[in-house]
């Protein structure tokens, strides 16, 4: 299922099921398309705004930005590409980490961007993960990351590479504590990320419809020339080959991760 941004206006039309939506209805159902049910993507905000208590998220790290590495270049110099991006999601980079409570439970949270290079992991993304893996660990607090990226970035190459390694080191260090970490899959979650921490989730929860998996359809056809079966790499695929746990439509996560807490004993 191929999602896009919601265009502009007081109607729009929805690519799942081509109705027209009053603006006002379709952010009330959180983006979520009340027809047919397609899970739109969020920016990090958004999402943050939607999953937890009002106030209540207090956010680190949040002046952490890219350098160039590798002073690359391809259609445009990378360090332009991140100027334009950060001018046009108002962030500093590709991920949002911090405290909040959701229903009253206390956790850390991580929200990836894809409006920002589609959620790419570079270097800060990768450190801020890590840092905010090292205080759940530390602070004895439930971790969540909400995962949406086209995985790592090709252009810090193999500094981006690296950063799966970081990352689930740090996921280790916390499964050996005691830790409780709760992934939250939406649309997509591939490559780089999903080979690394996506999938190392104690549960794992997917968005219906979400596209999981290593490379996507076009890279596939573009690299081997195969076609993928209908429906391979969605959520509903991997639940029924035992990839996630359970799908949540987007109006029950709150209800979902604190019930997972509880049930955690967290």
């Amino acid at each position: 299922m191929v999602k896009v941004e919601v265009p502009e206006g007081l109607w729009m039309r929805c690519k799942g099921c081509s109705k027209m939506i009053f603006r006002k209805v379709f952010e009330e159902a959180l983006h979520v398309c009340p027809d047919c049910g397609q899970h739109y993507r969020l920016n990090a905000r958004t999402r943050i705004d939607q999953l937890v208590d009002p106030g209540s998220f207090e956010e680190f790290n949040g002046q952490l930005a890219s350098t160039d590495p590798l002073k690359w270049v391809d259609e445009k110099p990378y360090r332009q590409r991140l100027s334009e991006n950060q001018a046009k999601t108002g962030a500093s980079e590709a991920v949002v980490t911090g405290k909040a409570y959701i229903k009253g439970r206390a956790m850390i949270l991580a929200v990836m961007d894809p409006m920002f290079m589609m959620g790419s992991m570079g270097s800060v993304v990768g450190e801020k993960i890590t840092s905010a893996i090292e205080r759940a660990t530390d602070n004895d607090l439930p971790l969540v990351i909400v995962t949406c990226s086209g995985g790592a970035r090709m252009q810090e190459g193999l500094v981006s590479l690296m950063q799966m390694a970081k990352t689930s080191a740090a996921l280790a260090r916390h499964d050996t504590a005691g830790g409780l970490y709760v992934t939250v899959m939406s649309d997509p979650t591939t490559a780089g990320v999903a080979a690394s921490f996506a999938f190392l989730g104690d549960v794992i929860v997917a968005e219906p419809g979400a596209m999981i998996g290593f490379a996507g359809p076009r890279v596939i056809w573009n690299t081997v020339k195969e076609e993928l079966p209908e429906g391979f790499q969605t959520a509903e695929f991997m639940l029924e080959h035992g990839f996630v746990d359970r799908i949540v439509p987007r109006k029950d996560l709150r209800n979902e991760i604190a019930r997972l807490i509880d049930y955690a004993g967290k």
